[in-house]
């Protein structure tokens, strides 16, 4: 890619069974406007009693968006949300001062065998509603805004854009989208948001006249608009938005302004002081 394109490699990483591709954060970029964790969960096919089952964990100050395109996720959290997630689906929960969930193959699909595919990111809150109550919501495929045209599908999933927006309730200026581009359409990426990046989840596509990396994160600079071409069929998302307020902490599940913050939560955590899923027992212990 031409130098004024940052091209972020992702780490292959494994997450309770789950095989996944995670470019965001890195020691190249540790935020794209206020995403700071992207997790692109690879295509698997579960035999039967086998599937997703991320035990009961913690997080604070963000907001975590789970969104897929194949297979069924249970979402269980300790505000009493019980959502089953199907594709094209927003399972959308902000942690604020404190919030534990599980995320599940539904039971139904772990006794036949279930195939997963999807993405989850998160989105640091802005420095004032760090602390905020914290909240779920659920946002049914049919609810999200698309545009269909030319060989071009787009469906917002947060924020603003293409003249879209999601009901999706982010906390700051916010660009997700899901793009669909059949072979030889082309689609605008305007610089209607500060800090974009792109990423392709499948097929072969040009971005102005070279090559868009297949399942790497792109990060266009400010200010200049480009255009996405569809070589062949053609997967991809861009996220976006307006700069953070300040820099971000991330340890484990947590992400704060305040390091302070942090070690809080670290030792509730440690210490069971902390919000409960109700009718769950097991939960991911603290990293040492």
């Amino acid at each position: 890619m031409s130098d004024n394109l940052l091209t972020i490699r992702p780490r292959a990483e494994d997450v309770e069974g789950m095989p996944i591709l995670r470019p965001l954060p890195s020691a190249q970029r540790r935020n794209v406007g206020p995403f700071v964790f992207f997790d692109h969960m690879l295509e698997n096919r579960f035999a039967p009693a086998h599937g997703m089952d991320i035990r009961q964990h913690p997080h604070i100050g963000l907001s975590t968006l789970t969104y897929l395109f194949e297979g069924q996720v249970q979402h269980k959290d300790s505000l009493g949300s019980d959502q089953l997630v199907l594709p094209g689906d927003v399972s959308w929960m902000t942690a604020g001062r404190g919030v534990a969930h599980v995320e599940r193959t539904p039971a139904d699909l772990l006794h036949s065998g279930s195939r997963l595919h999807g993405l989850q990111v998160w989105l640091a809150l802005p420095r004032a509603l760090e602390d905020c109550e914290p909240s779920y919501s659920h946002h049914a495929s049919a609810s999200l805004p698309e545009s269909d045209s030319l060989g071009v599908r787009i469906r917002m999933i947060a924020g603003t854009g293409f003249c879209l927006e999601s009901p999706v309730p982010v906390r700051s200026k916010t660009l997700y989208a899901d793009l669909q581009l059949s072979a030889g359409a082309t689609l605008a990426i305007p610089d209607e948001h500060p800090e974009r990046a792109l990423y392709l989840i499948e097929g072969d596509a040009l971005l102005d006249d070279e090559a868009l990396p297949l399942q790497q994160l792109v990060v266009l600079p400010e200010g200049e608009a480009f255009t996405l071409s569809a070589c062949g069929d053609c997967h991809a998302v861009i996220i976006g938005g307006d700069p953070l307020d300040g820099p971000r902490r991330m340890n484990w599940n947590f992400v704060a302004s305040d390091p302070e913050r942090i070690d809080s939560a670290r030792a509730r955590w440690a210490a069971h002081d902390w919000p409960r899923v109700p009718g769950e027992s097991e939960r991911i212990e603290l990293p040492r």
